[in-house]
């Protein structure tokens, strides 16, 4: 997936409210960005941090620019845009990257399903054969490499899992996509010191024969791409 423009540069002020970051450009402006990420964040939103942010021009939009990237490390950019991972896996899935979900001919977005009210990211569809897809982006890295999953206490994502199975129960496909917007991960595994019961649901949801997947992508200020199947380890 491309960036429709041109990526600008600046320097991360700092991070207010969730859902808004104060950014130093190189010529000295000081903008407000709108961030997708309504995570902790933790070690992506460092004041001082580079980042990289896209601009907004669409008629009535508040902010004037989106917060797309951070440099987690030297020379590793993060995506923390949440909004994209969906198109990303959508993408993947269509161009034969998530091998695991090859073979359906219809791909629907936010699909309502479900006892609880939610809509599934991915809808794949091959005439009665049907695949529910949930899609999750791990920006939180342990030593060693482990992306970890979530960053803040989730009861949304553990409903998501309970829908998950339940549509295996009923005779469906269900997987759950974590998506790894950085270079430096190594595999996925749930962040149990965050949210224990998240933890003890996706094992829960594993057992009972919901699919876990976990592609890391390639970043850089061009393009976001998913690219490399990474282990989801439940220790």
């Amino acid at each position: 997936m491309r960036f429709v423009e041109s990526l600008v540069e600046g320097v991360l002020l700092r991070r207010e409210k969730r859902f808004t970051a104060w950014v130093r450009l190189h010529d000295g402006r000081e903008v407000a960005a709108h961030c997708t990420n309504t995570g902790r964040m933790t070690g992506c939103a460092e004041p001082g941090m580079r980042v990289w942010l896209s601009p907004a021009d669409r008629p009535g939009r508040k902010l004037k620019w989106t917060w797309e990237l951070v440099e987690v490390a030297s020379g590793v950019p993060l995506g923390i845009n949440t909004f994209l991972t969906n198109g990303l896996v959508e993408e993947a899935v269509r161009d034969g990257v998530i091998v695991e979900l090859a073979g359906y001919p219809s791909i629907r977005r936010e699909v309502a399903y479900g006892v609880e009210g939610s809509r599934a990211d991915l809808l794949l569809e091959d005439g009665d054969r049907r695949c529910w897809v949930e899609v999750k982006s791990a920006t939180l890295l342990a030593d060693g490499g482990r992306a970890l999953f979530p960053d803040a206490p989730t009861a949304r994502g553990r409903k998501h899992l309970r829908e998950l199975t339940a549509m295996v129960a009923g005779g469906d496909r269900a997987a759950l996509v974590f998506t790894v917007l950085r270079g430096d991960a190594r595999e996925v595994a749930p962040a149990d010191a965050v949210d224990p019961d998240y933890g003890l649901e996706l094992r829960r949801a594993a057992a009972a024969g919901v699919e876990l997947l976990a592609y890391r992508a390639e970043v850089d200020a061009r393009a976001v791409r998913l690219a490399v199947r990474l282990p989801v380890v439940l220790p």
